[in-house]
């Protein structure tokens, strides 16, 4: 059992994958857990298992965001962690995919983390304490063929995350992202696809989807150990603003790292050019005339 002291845990889709994970982790090292899914069915097994408050979510839902923290609070008395776990795959080049797919994307995996940033806010900042996470992917920090809008949605909650820890940090609050690669979850599995790919896109977005299937149960990623390094992050004295999961996040993210330090450096004579002189610097050359 940890030594951490008990708090209340809000993690948003426990049906599967990350979220079941991560709530049975908690449970198990002593942690108060409002375990939400739109299937309550599906989770009602974790109240056997730990101090557990079961409720039905659908993050599109705003108004039923808001009932679930309002139903967290009276249970609980409070909320120390948001963890926004709830989110859907597409695999598709961008050519391919559907604006209503598009939409879908966006509306579950960034409204719907938005919704519940919005609905946990004023329990947090009355608290003056508390700890925002959200899960997006290391496709939410380097884009890859197939999976194109998703990463697109992934990176705004990047956006959303950064603008919102700026925000908050007087306030007592943190706010952390975690970028996991390929893990075994049912992610790729029940991730729907393009149904009339386009022959132009088959050795790159075609490609990775076969890639993406055939990934299936031999991901290297171990969705035990993913959750006990989040919980290890989210209680340490000082979180990661980032928190990449598996080796081949930390090699995709340090090579992004090293091409953006080394092309930043290549233009940056052109790109500093841009800004209207300096107004010392041209009164001085004006003075040498």
């Amino acid at each position: 059992m940890t030594t951490q002291p008990s708090q209340v845990w809000m993690v948003t889709g426990c049906s599967t994958g990350f979220g079941r994970s991560l709530a049975e982790h908690l449970l198990d090292h002593g942690q108060k857990v409002v375990a939400t899914a739109r299937d309550v069915a599906s989770v009602a097994d974790l109240a056997d298992r730990g101090d557990a408050l079961i409720l039905p979510l659908d993050v599109v839902n705003r108004e039923q965001c808001t009932e679930v923290v309002e139903a967290a609070v009276r249970h609980f008395g409070a909320i120390d962690v948001l963890v926004n776990n709830a989110g859907i795959g597409y695999f598709g080049a961008i050519e391919e995919t559907d604006d209503k797919i598009a939409r879908l994307l966006f509306d579950v995996n960034f409204f719907g983390t938005a919704n519940t940033i919005n609905a946990v806010l004023p329990v947090m900042r009355t608290q003056r304490s508390g700890t925002i996470i959200n899960l997006t992917s290391i496709g939410g920090l380097s884009g890859f063929a197939a999976v194109g809008y998703y990463s697109a949605s992934k990176f705004a909650v990047e956006g959303l995350s950064e603008s919102l820890r700026i925000e908050v940090a007087p306030l007592g609050l943190n706010v952390m992202v975690v970028e996991p690669s390929g893990f075994r979850t049912n992610w790729a599995a029940s991730s729907n696809e393009v149904e009339n790919p386009i022959d132009d896109y088959d050795q790159t977005a075609g490609q990775a989807r076969r890639a993406y299937h055939q990934s299936v149960g031999n991901q290297a990623g171990d969705p035990a150990r993913a959750a006990a390094a989040i919980f290890t992050a989210a209680t340490s004295a000082q979180p990661p603003r980032r928190l990449l999961l598996g080796n081949e996040a930390v090699d995709v993210a340090l090579a992004k790292a090293a091409t953006l330090q080394a092309e930043i450096a290549a233009w940056e004579h052109v790109s500093r050019a841009a800004d209207f002189p300096d107004e010392d610097n041209t009164d001085e050359q004006d003075d040498q005339r």
